[in-house]
């Protein structure tokens, strides 16, 4: 680490000076705590509610039938979330990495540092290693059960309109075909269960409660898609982590994070709740496991409050620019970008787009899931200007 504590900026030979001296004086400003400890308070508690309500709605419009939520606002909440994931990957998480450990940065220009450019050398490693855990656990799945993830069966799934569902086909679907339909997160099928009132005459033929087959698929498709999900939600709250440190502490850039990181939380959980509403719970789930996603929706909300209580209470010693934090932060940072990058582009973006043999074809409703998913993407990447 290069030593500024004996660096004179006023007495500075350029021919001479270390680099690194330099860019770490600059970013050695100390603790920038001013006050305004009311609204610091405030903020906790706002963003608990806010990113605490987004986080459950996509869960609540599925689950909780009397509420009747329109299809296409429980289609606006799951893919305007998915491009707020894949923004955040970029913008949020991937760039601030760069500043705090990049080669530009102190700590990049200081030590072992110095030899590589890890920012993206991290993310590229969590990219590897969370597509590793997926394709192992489907490869088990295959080899144990002979589930196939056929990605080539083009059939569309049930396509809910005006509250009524319909069958593109009325051909019972075969028993190779429920663990990919199970596990393709089709928009249409995990849409908001008032929405889709009443099932044709198939139903008693497709019902996958009366099929010991079935219920296997469903039980090996939610522990896959479960197990991805954790993924997703550690890179998320680790993030929401650092957002809530530098939140309590930070100095009169405070007026401007707090509007700006309530919408932030707010938008990402949006992102979780949609993602976590997609995966296929078994039909017959225990108290514990009908208990997961409002655990995990409170995990999500919960994590910034509590980090922010955490800077409130160190407000006056934290130093969010210090060579220490830049560097936990910076490798935090470049993890969870990594997960993120893999999870928004081919847990969302691949598997519902481009892989999904339940895709809608209803040209109208792709349109509409297209033009969220980019309106999320532009929003969340227009917020990191200020966060």
């Amino acid at each position: 680490m290069a030593d500024s504590t004996a660096f004179n900026p006023e007495m500075v030979n350029l021919t001479s000076v270390d680099q690194a001296t330099i860019i770490c004086y600059l970013n050695s400003d100390g603790n920038d705590y001013d006050g305004r400890l009311g609204a610091r308070v405030s903020a906790l508690f706002v963003i608990l509610i806010t990113s605490t309500f987004t986080t459950c709605f996509p869960i609540i419009a599925t689950r909780l039938k009397h509420l009747r939520i329109p299809i296409h606002v429980y289609l606006f909440a799951r893919y305007f979330g998915a491009g707020v994931i894949i923004a955040t990957a970029f913008i949020h998480l991937l760039d601030p990495a760069y500043g705090e450990i990049g080669p530009a940065s102190c700590v990049g220009l200081t030590g072992g540092w110095a030899s590589y450019s890890w920012p993206p050398c991290l993310a590229l490693i969590m990219v590897m290693l969370t597509f590793l855990l997926e394709f192992s656990a489907e490869w088990f799945v295959a080899k144990k059960y002979g589930m196939d993830h056929n990605h080539g069966d083009n059939i569309e799934g049930t396509i809910t309109s005006g509250g009524k569902a319909m069958h593109a086909s009325d051909e019972p679907r075969r028993p190779s075909q429920s663990h990919q339909h199970l596990h393709s997160a089709d928009q249409d099928c995990t849409a908001p269960a008032g929405a889709a009132a009443t099932v044709d005459s198939q139903q008693d033929k497709m019902d996958i409660e009366k099929s010991e087959y079935a219920d296997i698929a469903s039980d090996l498709a939610f522990r896959e898609q479960f197990a991805a999900f954790l993924v997703l939600e550690f890179g998320v709250i680790v993030h929401s982590v650092i957002i809530g440190l530098n939140l309590g502490v930070v100095g009169d850039e405070f007026k401007t994070l707090y509007p700006v990181i309530v919408f932030h939380q707010a938008f990402e959980g949006l992102g979780i709740g949609a993602r976590l509403s997609a995966i296929p719970f078994p039909a017959r789930p225990s108290k514990f496991i009908r208990a997961l996603p409002w655990m995990l929706c409170a995990a999500y909300g919960l994590t910034t409050p509590i980090a922010l209580a955490i800077g409130l209470g160190l407000r006056t010693t934290y130093n969010g620019n210090s060579f220490t934090a830049n560097v936990v932060s910076g490798v935090l940072d470049s993890i969870s970008a990594g997960i993120l990058i893999y999870t928004g582009l081919v847990e969302l973006l691949a598997r519902d787009f481009l892989f999904n043999p339940d895709r809608t074809r209803d040209g109208k409703r792709i349109i509409f899931m297209l033009v969220c998913l980019f309106l999320g993407t532009a929003i969340m990447a227009l917020l990191g200007k200020w966060a």
